[in-house]
């Protein structure tokens, strides 16, 4: 296994960071004229069902930033007066950590911008942020099939989190549904617990009415507590009526009798309650504040412009996302085809010397207990570094 990152970006470029994805976001922030028109125009050519992990975007469909930023900005990017992460590792009980750590999970559900996706990474393109004391480390660790890796660590807080994420887009005639493949682990190390996490579906529809939806079910285990909570997302009807949108509801379930502790209900862009089956009162704990933690949120700033590796990804596509910002099509269209094509060209000098790619930061495995091709990834160092972004939130 050779590891080469070489090429990744030849010339030290600066970075250009954008603000984060929030419930304030909309088209309207992003996209060119008639973008929904030639949404269809671009997919009339695609079967229904075909695999669009190959599939390429045109610049004016894209955000300015590559997803593996989006990914990174679900965990180190949060509003409000609630310190999510510090109350899962000091809660007293493992049930009240348990609560905390749901909370955290439904968290990190972002909002989709219709009609825009982020940039795809390529391979050995990393994101490094920090804020306050938590640094997190993301990779892409595979080209194809696409597989990003985050590692995230907090010494002052014991903290430690290992996710892989593989997104397996399909497109079907009226729709996009991206199945998000791979596991979420959060690791509270003062209290030996790891929770262990999927993540739900994106639906895109194109008719009645353009939209995109988080749906499906999660679970979220905890082994040494006994533990489980098992959540059902859900977006609005086909035809759009109902109160069912961004809603999260389901149950928290103590494995040693089967028997469900709490019940959970709400929206993830708004509130999320918890209720006591037991209590003879119903009374209802808000566990989530969607719209602080999503509202308001802030940009990453570069700290330290010397330490920004070439790899990272705010400096490899930063002539893309300027184009883009300045919605100059042509010169993000030519900045992309420039990058993509360097990025093709290392791959054929690999096969060419029989040289197989490893990841710089991290161990990359298949699983074993999935009958999909499924990668699971392992961090190389036991603590992420501090990073030279930062995502200045007093509260993390």
């Amino acid at each position: 296994m050779v590891s080469e990152h070489k090429g990744v970006s030849e010339t030290k470029k600066s970075a250009v960071l954008t603000p984060p994805l929030s419930i304030n976001s909309s088209e309207a922030d992003y996209k060119a004229p008639n973008i929904i028109q030639r949404l269809f125009s671009l997919f009339k050519n695609v079967r229904p069902g075909s695999d669009l992990t190959r599939f390429q975007l045109p610049p004016h469909f894209n955000l300015p930033k590559s997803s593996l930023q989006c990914f990174g900005e679900s965990l180190y990017c949060i509003g409000g007066s609630d310190d999510i992460l510090s109350r899962c590792s000091d809660g007293k009980t493992s049930i009240d950590r348990f609560t905390s750590v749901v909370a955290w999970s439904i968290s990190t559900t972002r909002p989709v911008i219709f009609g825009l996706a982020p940039l795809n990474p390529i391979l050995g393109e990393t994101h490094h942020v920090s804020n306050g004391t938590l640094n997190v480390l993301l990779e892409q660790v595979s080209h194809h099939p696409p597989v990003t890796a985050l590692h995230a660590t907090d010494e002052k807080r014991k903290l430690e989190m290992i996710w892989s994420q593989q997104t397996v887009p399909k497109f079907y005639g009226t729709s996009v549904e991206a199945t998000v493949l791979g596991k979420r682990e959060l690791k509270l190390l003062d209290h030996g617990e790891n929770y262990v996490m999927n993540t739900p579906k994106l639906s895109i529809r194109f008719i009645p009415a353009p939209r995109t939806d988080w749906t499906g079910n999660v679970t979220i285990r905890c082994e040494e507590s006994g533990l489980l909570a098992e959540l059902c997302f859900t977006g609005k009807s086909f035809l759009g009526f109902g109160g069912n949108n961004r809603s999260v509801r389901g149950r928290i379930i103590d494995t040693s009798t089967s028997k469900t502790v709490y019940e959970v209900d709400g929206h993830w862009d708004r509130v999320v309650t918890i209720k006591d089956v037991n209590d003879k009162h119903k009374t209802k704990t808000v566990i989530y504040n969607g719209k602080e933690a999503l509202s308001n949120l802030k940009t990453p700033e570069v700290k330290d412009e010397k330490g920004l590796w070439t790899s990272e990804s705010a400096v490899v596509w930063s002539e893309v996302s300027q184009s883009i910002i300045n919605k100059d099509w042509a010169k993000a269209r030519e900045a992309k085809q420039e990058i993509e094509e360097k990025a093709r060209e290392l791959a054929k000098e690999r096969k060419s010397r029989g040289e197989n790619w490893a990841p710089k930061h991290f161990n990359l495995s298949k699983s074993n207990y999935s009958k999909e091709e499924v990668y699971e990834c392992s961090p190389k160092q036991k603590w992420v570094p501090p990073a030279p972004i930062v995502c200045n939130n007093p509260f993390l």
